[in-house]
């Protein structure tokens, strides 16, 4: 049997690795954009000069080979559905007997003047690297549009070569459809601290050309007209799905698919970012385009083309990233707003830069959530009183569990105790000792 999977991301790689592991089916993947699977989330690093371009591979360029699975560079330009053929760029075509599409994202563009202009790029491809390589040498002054993980890490790059940035949010708060109040501020002093010129409630109106073709300034909402060089557009992704419109595959936002991955069309699956679930599980959105969603979606997939029928259960919601230098964890339900039947506790360090949100419910007391800035937890631990609905109280008596590493970071659980204690008017004590012989007792 010959798989295809269209798309070199984490989704689709990780597919095709679990699918060798239980399989000795022929599986091709295609991309354009890299000739071999890159860590995207590492993109910064690249142009932070922490690594190497060639370091940002997870696999050595024999890996492909030994482990038969085969990589093609080239662009699909259509599928058809019925022959089972690609239709790639060249006149080449390809078939295959089981589809598997993993075709990511695209970033966002809403219609602004000059979008498309020379020096306006996202940052989610390699060519998007190469794009700010580019336009780095003796630019002045960039604009980012957009604030997201997405935006605050393109922030990060150019400030780190001391490239002067405008940083334009519409809302009212830094990512404040994601964070609560208290971690937004956080942000928001954090950008301004490191230098960047951040303009909330202000959004893009058009981005202005020389007579090169190149984007010279934006414009923004406000009447500003601020100069620039390059322009980063990271107002957020969606499904790179257009090269399969007006096809027999059914599409909304994404593709989608059902609780085993699969489309309406027998033997065609769609994985990662450009997946849609027609019934999320609660809580969920039909579409994560996450990177934890995306191996976890190729983990499930490949078992079920291998003859083992798996649904996806996308696990406890997790995500992580960092904004500056200030690491960011989620763990389980944290709301913008609490539901009147949740409550939560929060925690903030002194020096505004670390913080813990516990979120549980009112009247059973069970855990919901963590929310952790500037501090790591483990996520073992935490999933375990997660997925248990282990009550808050007890959480809090056993909190050192989940410290990421006592011996060498600062300890803050007894602090986060005492101001449950002070809310609640509780007397909780810290009893469990920290650090990891307790860990591995408490996992076992």
């Amino acid at each position: 049997m010959h798989i295809a999977i269209i798309g070199n991301g984490v989704s689709g790689i990780t597919a095709a690795r679990h699918i060798r592991k239980g399989s000795d089916h022929q599986i091709t993947v295609i991309s354009e954009e890299a000739d071999y699977f890159f860590s995207r989330t590492a993109l910064l690093y690249a142009y932070m000069g922490h690594l190497r371009p060639r370091d940002l591979r997870p696999y050595e360029d024999w890996f492909w080979e030994k482990n038969r699975i085969g990589l093609l560079r080239a662009r699909v330009e259509a599928v058809d559905f019925d022959l089972k053929t690609l239709l790639l760029s060249g006149g080449k075509t390809l078939l295959y007997d089981k589809l598997i599409l993993a075709a990511g994202s695209q970033p966002n563009k809403f219609g602004w003047p000059g979008q498309d202009l020379d020096g306006v790029h996202g940052l989610y491809h390699w060519q998007d690297l190469e794009a700010m390589e580019r336009h780095s040498a003796g630019l002045e002054r960039a604009v980012i549009v957009g604030g997201g993980l997405i935006g605050i890490e393109m922030a990060e790059m150019f400030h780190t070569r001391h490239i002067p940035v405008t940083f334009l949010v519409r809302e009212t708060s830094f990512w404040n459809i994601v964070l609560p109040a208290e971690e937004s501020a956080m942000i928001n002093r954090h950008i301004a601290e490191h230098g960047i010129d951040l303009r909330l409630e202000t959004e893009l109106r058009e981005i202005v050309s020389d007579d090169k073709g190149k984007c010279r300034a934006v414009i923004t909402s406000t009447g500003e007209t601020i100069e620039c060089g390059f322009v980063g557009l990271t107002a957020g992704v969606h499904p790179n799905v257009a090269f399969l419109k007006n096809t027999a595959l059914e599409i909304n936002r994404g593709i989608l698919v059902d609780a085993y991955l699969e489309t309406n069309l027998s033997g065609v699956y769609a994985i990662g970012d450009c997946a849609e679930l027609r019934q999320p599980p609660p809580g969920r959105r039909p579409i994560e385009a996450v990177w934890y969603a995306g191996r976890r979606m190729g983990e499930t997939v490949a078992q079920t083309v291998c003859g083992q029928p798996t649904r996806y259960d996308p696990g406890i919601w997790f995500n992580s990233a960092k904004f500056f230098d200030i690491e960011y964890q989620v763990y389980g339900d944290v709301q913008v707003r609490l539901p009147e039947h949740c409550a939560s506790v929060y925690w903030e360090h002194p020096d505004g830069k670390k913080s813990i949100r516990l979120v549980y419910e009112r009247a059973s007391g069970r855990v919901l959530g963590f929310n952790l800035m500037g501090i790591r937890y483990r996520q073992d631990v935490c999933e375990q009183w997660l997925r248990t609905a282990t009550p808050v109280g007890q959480v809090l008596e056993q909190l050192g569990l989940a410290n990421f590493d006592p011996e060498f970071f600062p300890q803050h659980e007894q602090e986060l105790v005492g101001a449950y204690n002070r809310q609640t008017g509780n007397k909780i004590l810290l009893k469990q000792k920290r650090g990891l012989p307790a860990v591995l007792r408490f996992l076992r």
